[in-house]
């Protein structure tokens, strides 16, 4: 016991394309979390490489590796990790705080642009107090659009959401792929995975399926059956 060499991953090769929509799927303890850190370049693998936008993350200095995730990557988060006290479009222009190419009047543009985008242009200087869950969750993906990335990270990002608010929020992720927006889903949830053009299926730590969904549902074809709700 204490000298066993446990792996969190072993043995993982994979593209993912620019303009795909890929759902990692996994239980816990599947290794999702290690993988999900090391595409958001949190984590550098012990052995082999990843490569970002043609970029090699393990020759990458710490402050290099900060620059790639502020500029390259849009993370969402199942809890959103807005700021509480702030309001929607301060929340979104963070990511452009630390950029010093982008003036405030630009970065000021971009968020507002973000946050239409996402169906909140009414909804500028609410804070999250002010928002629902599928609201605050729209900021969300809103700031991780802002810097324009080469791809979104998205973290059981309907984790906390119910059936028609889940949705709302996959038909939006649907919506900014058509887009060309390179997405890369992670969730436990098999009915989830069936919105995306493709799903990664991790178990101990290894890739047990890679295939292209061929019969990708519509999220706002499923919104549409649910029950109408009473206003």
């Amino acid at each position: 016991m204490g000298t066993e060499t446990v792996h969190a991953l072993r043995g993982i090769s994979f593209d993912i394309k620019e303009g795909e929509f890929v759902t990692i799927m996994g239980s816990s303890g599947s290794g999702k979390s290690t993988m999900l850190n090391i595409l958001g370049c949190l984590d550098q693998p012990t052995s082999g490489t990843y490569e970002i936008d043609g970029v090699r993350v393990k020759d990458l200095s710490r402050n290099e590796l900060a620059t790639i995730r502020n500029e390259k990557i849009g993370f969402i988060f199942q809890s959103y990790n807005l700021l509480a006290r702030t309001s929607a479009i301060e929340n979104v222009e963070l990511p452009l705080l630390y950029n010093s190419k982008v003036s405030t009047e630009e970065r000021r543009k971009r968020a507002i642009e973000a946050l239409e985008k996402v169906g909140l242009g009414e909804r500028l200087h609410h804070t999250p107090a002010q928002l629902s869950g599928g609201q605050q969750q729209r900021v969300a993906i809103a700031r991780s659009l802002v810097n324009n990335p080469v791809m979104i990270l998205a973290d059981e990002a309907t984790g906390n959401l119910d059936t028609r608010t889940s949705y709302e929020i996959m038909s939006l992720f649907q919506e900014l792929n058509k887009q060309g927006i390179t997405i890369t889903f992670v969730t436990h949830e098999p009915d989830i995975a069936t919105f995306s053009s493709r799903t990664i299926v991790l178990k101990d730590g290894a890739v047990m399926k890679d295939y292209k969904n061929e019969n990708i549902q519509s999220a706002a074809n499923e919104l549409a059956k649910l029950p109408k709700q009473d206003d």
